[in-house]
């Protein structure tokens, strides 16, 4: 099934604030050997630093970039900074068009996670942007991969909680969207016309959310935009968001066990288990009942259902055959939950719905237990009570909690500044409306109809304000289908030329 919603009639498009340019950053990480040992002038052009560390990867040339950007770009008189990270990846053949092909951004889905180094560019969007006259810039946003990562290990230098805490606020998607900003004036520096200097955006998921900013922010910057999965809901709190997705969530548990009938005695072996056992994974967390229900985030993304399959098939096998279950299967398990390795998701994940001073305050956790406590139960002795003692035990999503922070190994080291964050009511605004409304820059959106992250239909509230949004709604895929299929990035493109003339 595929619902298009034809594009507003556009208005004039608001201005934008320009911010001072980024210095290129002259510190490399330990493991890269500049060619050169003099200091970089500023006279030189990024694109033609000779210091840079570049490879080559099937169909495009990879070149490391690290900037140097202002923690809080709104105070000029914080000196603090972040080292940025990006990804630079010119076609294969094309390597001398670097300053004149245009530039197409790549955020990626969190918040919390990296980009990674593509092993090819011949494939997937990659390949898709190439062909329509890109040179790709992956970045990895502020707190991520090597782009200032927040950790329990990076953040104790950042002294008391209450600095800890001060200094993560400053990444969310505003300072991510004004990185992006200053790496775009480096990057298209002298360029001679204003078009030549704008670029590109593709956003997955959170990526979305970041692009909606930036169109809010800096739309004279853009050329175009692609969003998958991603345009978020215009609220100023997380409530309703997940009064939308839980009902979601029950629909998904509710396709997976028919689609996996035995799985229901497994997993109830299992939570049964971990109910009454200490089960301590490899990495110091407890595999506690709760936790093992947080697999469900699969449940999300195209084979989801086979991979949670086959780590509850190999638990209740270990169960059934030693009593209790592998160090194989519980690092498994783990592995296969990346809130320890990525810990901005679970500490920021509530904070990107947050906007006009409204704390997130644990939101999933208030509405479960509000609205759907029975529904997502982990504890056993309240199963066996429920009207139907036998019914499954469902798994739950994307969704944050505050016991993590006691489950999770790293999560623990981050427990006070995690639940300070919770409590923080000086969030500002992500959205602007008004310059919203009055976009004049060519969007095209797909929105997944079964997306149990982001609501389709808070999605489409957002697409019909955001004048000459082309949104695409289909059911063919899951929140990850850009990754699944060069359809999604080539649908939109089409979508952005008017090639789709049948809506």
């Amino acid at each position: 099934m595929s619902i298009h919603n034809l594009p507003k009639s556009t208005v004039a498009q608001s201005g934008s604030v320009q911010p001072s340019s980024v210095q290129p950053s002259s510190v490399q990480p330990s493991s890269v050997q500049p060619t050169t040992t003099q200091p970089i002038s500023a006279d030189i052009h990024e694109l033609d630093r000779t210091d840079i560390e570049s490879y080559y990867i099937p169909g495009g040339k990879v070149y490391e970039r690290f900037f140097d950007c202002p923690l809080d770009h709104q105070q000029p008189a914080d000196t603090r900074q972040v080292r940025v990270f990006a990804r630079h990846i010119v076609p294969v053949g094309k390597e001398d068009q670097m300053h004149s092909l245009p530039f197409i951004v790549y955020l990626q889905g969190g918040p919390g996670f990296e980009c990674s180094l593509p092993s090819s560019v011949k494939g997937g969007w990659y390949a898709t942007a190439i062909s329509e006259g890109f040179q790709l810039l992956l970045v990895d946003q502020r707190g991520t991969g090597l782009s200032a990562p927040i950790s329990a290990h990076t953040l104790v230098q950042h002294g008391s909680t209450a600095a800890q805490a001060e200094y993560v606020q400053h990444f969310r998607a505003d300072s991510i969207v004004r990185d992006c900003e200053l790496i775009r004036k480096a990057l298209c520096r002298g360029r001679t016309s204003a078009a030549s200097q704008k670029v590109a955006l593709l956003g997955q998921s959170f990526g979305g959310f970041c692009i909606t900013t930036y169109l809010s922010l800096f739309p004279n910057s853009i050329s175009r935009a692609l969003i998958t999965g991603g345009v978020p809901p215009l609220l100023d709190s997380p409530d309703a968001v997940y009064h939308a997705t839980y009902p979601r969530m029950i629909t998904r548990n509710q396709q997976y066990y028919a689609k996996f009938p035995r799985d229901i005695a497994r997993v109830r072996t299992i939570i049964e288990h971990l109910s009454a056992a200490d089960v301590v994974l490899p990495d110091g967390g407890c595999l506690t009942a709760r936790r093992f229900q947080q697999l469900g985030i699969s449940f999300g993304r195209t084979g989801g259902f086979d991979s949670v399959h086959r780590l509850v098939l190999r638990a209740a096998s270990d169960l059934e055959t030693a009593g209790s279950l592998s160090v194989s299967a519980l690092t498994e398990i783990a592995a296969a939950q990346s809130f320890d390795t990525n810990p901005l998701y679970c500490i920021m994940h509530e904070s990107i719905y947050c906007q006009n001073g409204n704390a997130s305050r644990w939101a999933a956790h208030r509405v479960r237990e509000a609205s759907f406590a029975s529904a997502f139960e982990h504890q056993w002795d309240r199963i066996l009570q429920r009207s139907d003692p036998a019914a499954p035990v469902y798994f739950t999503g994307e969704s944050v909690y505050p016991w993590m922070l006691d489950d999770y190994a790293e999560l623990r080291r981050l427990k006070d500044v995690a639940l300070s964050l919770a409590e923080y009511t000086g969030w500002g605004r992500l959205y602007d409306t008004d310059v919203l409304a009055a976009n004049t820059v060519p969007v095209a959106a797909v929105s997944y109809y079964n997306d149990m992250f982001v609501d389709v239909g808070l999605s489409e509230r957002t697409a019909q304000t955001i004048a000459g949004c082309h949104q695409w709604i289909t059911n063919e895929f899951h929140h990850n289908g850009l990754g699944v299929s060069s359809h999604v990035p080539e649908y939109l493109f089409r979508l952005l030329k008017g090639d789709i003339t049948d809506l």
